[in-house]
């Protein structure tokens, strides 16, 4: 019997394929993405900035469909490989947004995905969008080409907006010089930092929920897993996740404390240490 019969949820509440509708948003991740709808009428630049397993790649994934679902107008694109040298940034520029591009010819491509931009914003007075997961992989100058693709008219005119996320890399190297251009202009940043033991019950709470399993933790359980994290919402996952398969072996309909401790307590540490 798999887990998901076993135990009757939707979905597996501590995996990563969580349905995107279903991604925990706390007030400030909510607040940062009505900031971000709001450059997307002008243009410009925002950041999502954090150390890992804090949530910057699915709080990403969020504000990509909470943008699409806010105006069928909003075109988003998401780039996959934001480790890719210019030309084949441009490539992947040219199939997000609809422009055939010849890297050859990167000038003409220069003109062409910004009279593509112009077009759409004629249309729809809306700024297209670019997602980059994971920027701080991005090369320097595939994220200043970033930055001159969408400035027009002396820096007077943006023709698009641009959201950058990544770890403690990139926000030290939009300290640097040669891209302080770039983070300067960085109109709204969202920084994630370790969450407290009440918000990641929270946390919690809205996985479980979700999955329809409101009860499958136990209240003792869930202040333990909140309280022995580190703030961060992928350790708490991980952990779940392997007390999950502990308990479906030993046919428990609840998780508890009690398998905590002896997964993870004192003993289980000197077992492993050992």
């Amino acid at each position: 019997m798999d887990l998901k019969t076993r135990y009757g949820f939707k979905h597996n509440p501590f995996l990563p394929a969580v349905p995107v509708e279903d991604i925990w948003l706390p007030p400030r991740v909510q607040l940062f993405f009505r900031r971000v709808a709001a450059v997307v009428r002008d243009g410009g630049y925002a950041a999502i900035l954090g150390e890992p397993g804090l949530g910057k790649s699915k709080t990403t994934q969020a504000l990509a469909w909470t943008l699409s679902r806010q105006s069928e107008d909003i075109v988003v694109g998401v780039m996959g490989r934001p480790q890719s040298k210019l030309s084949d940034f441009y490539r992947e520029l040219g199939d997000l947004f609809g422009v055939d591009l010849s890297p050859a010819n990167r000038y003409g491509g220069f003109k062409a995905l910004r009279a593509r931009w112009r077009e759409h914003i004629n249309a729809t007075l809306f700024r297209p969008v670019l997602l980059v997961d994971e920027a701080q992989e991005m090369p320097t100058p595939c994220l200043n080409e970033i930055r001159l693709l969408g400035s027009a008219n002396f820096d007077s005119e943006v023709l698009l907006t641009t959201v950058m996320c990544g770890d403690g890399r990139l926000a030290e190297r939009f300290r640097g010089k040669e891209l302080l251009p770039l983070g300067s202009r960085v109109r709204t940043r969202l920084l994630l930092q370790p969450y407290s033991p009440d918000e990641l019950r929270d946390f919690l709470r809205h996985l479980l929920e979700r999955a329809a399993v409101p009860t499958l933790l136990s209240e003792g359980l869930q202040q333990t897993l909140a309280a022995h994290s580190a703030g961060n919402p992928r350790i708490l996952c991980q952990t779940a996740a392997e007390m999950l398969h502990a308990a479906a072996e030993r046919e428990m309909s609840q998780l508890d404390e009690g398998l905590y401790l002896e997964l993870f307590g004192p003993e289980a540490r000197k077992r492993r240490a050992g």
